[in-house]
């Protein structure tokens, strides 16, 4: 009895040993994804940094004005830092941007973090409501037409997923805004919210949905949700196009593999086969292709933002642009980019999760 007992604690110790390791054996790829994270970040900046010193838009002339004396003009290249060597320049422009100070915007007279703080909230709820709308019906899409290869569900899958592709998105936000604003006047006009709710509803969060629901105003909530339909329904249709395409294409692969055909043999329907056996197998994938698809919203929502007068970061980076506002163009820039690389990490942690999921 007395070697029973030794022989159980020796048992229950090595158990927690390796289950110590397994969680420790997570944090070696966490540390190289912070890595490669901090590292794409640096290049990020240089590439920015780069790009606006490579430019022919004069920081300092933008700021004074074309009309402006000699000594006011030099004086205002001191203060910017431009007499300063470019690695000293690129020193400088780190250490400000890693302490959240990127200047001040030659356009709104505003710090740009202020604008930034103003204007990403308002993307990134285009863009969420866009990805949670594309991956609902993209998966179930995709699904369907894997299911039914050759059925009319598969046809639909196919062109949805081609239109999806093709159709610039600006034209068919324009003919969205045609149909429903100005023929049917079933959707609300461009912007986030009427005029009336604009000024009676207080931002406390930048998120329209998050701010009005706060407010108790139901009529305001109800307007900010009209407004956010339409441009969240044109963005998710890139979205849309990729995930149903991705999901069919996974779910047809694995229907050949040998664990399906056993499944098969056992009895299994398809529909236990392809919820039960091949979705969690196929997950990692999908999960990465929503990730990127997300993070492209949250970039190329330039287009959609315009057509919409949605006043987002796309939009206030296109402004930016057309004014030679170079620290704006470089603060949002530089954030945008981030949130990719953000996104991306997160992605691989959250794939990698899955894989060691499966191993277990």
């Amino acid at each position: 009895m007395p070697q029973t007992a030794t022989h159980n604690r020796a048992e229950m110790t090595n158990s927690r040993q390796r289950n110590s390791w397994r969680e420790l054996s997570f944090l070696w790829p966490l540390s190289k994804w912070l890595w490669s994270f901090a590292l794409t970040l640096f290049g990020l900046a240089l590439v920015t940094f780069a790009m606006t010193r490579l430019s022919p838009i004069d920081p300092a002339l933008q700021l004074v004005g074309d009309h402006a004396s000699q000594s006011t003009y030099e004086q205002a290249r001191l203060e910017l830092g431009l007499d300063q060597p470019l690695p000293v320049q690129f020193f400088r422009y780190v250490k400000t941007a890693l302490s959240g100070n990127f200047g001040q915007s030659i356009s709104t007279g505003q710090p740009v973090a202020k604008d930034i703080a103003r204007t990403f909230p308002a993307t990134i709820e285009l863009a969420t409501a866009a990805i949670i709308l594309g991956a609902g019906v993209g998966l179930a899409l995709g699904i369907a037409a894997a299911m039914r290869q050759g059925s009319w569900v598969d046809g639909l899958a196919r062109f949805v997923s081609l239109f999806g592709y093709s159709v610039p998105i600006f034209w068919l936000g324009l003919l969205m805004l045609l149909l429903f604003y100005a023929r049917l006047h079933w959707a609300p006009g461009p912007g986030r919210a009427d005029v009336v709710f604009q000024y009676t509803v207080k931002s406390v969060t930048g998120f329209a949905l998050v701010d009005t629901w706060i407010s108790g105003k139901v009529g305001a909530f109800r307007d900010a949700l009209a407004h956010l339909a339409l441009p969240a329904i044109v963005l998710a249709f890139h979205a849309l196009a990729a995930i149903s395409r991705l999901t069919r294409a996974a779910i047809l692969t694995e229907l050949g593999q040998e664990y399906v055909t056993t499944a098969r043999a056992k009895g299994a329907s398809l529909g236990r086969i392809v919820f039960v056996h091949i979705l969690p197998n196929v997950s990692g994938r999908l999960l990465t292709v929503i990730a990127i698809s997300y993070a492209s919203l949250l970039e190329g929502a330039v287009l959609t933002e315009t057509v919409f007068a949605w006043p987002g970061i796309g939009r206030y980076l296109t402004t930016a642009m057309f004014a030679g506002d170079m620290p704006a163009i470089l603060g949002a820039t530089l954030v945008v980019g981030a949130s990719f690389v953000l996104l991306n990490a997160l992605t691989d942690l959250g794939v990698a999760r899955l894989e060691s999921g499966k191993k277990r």
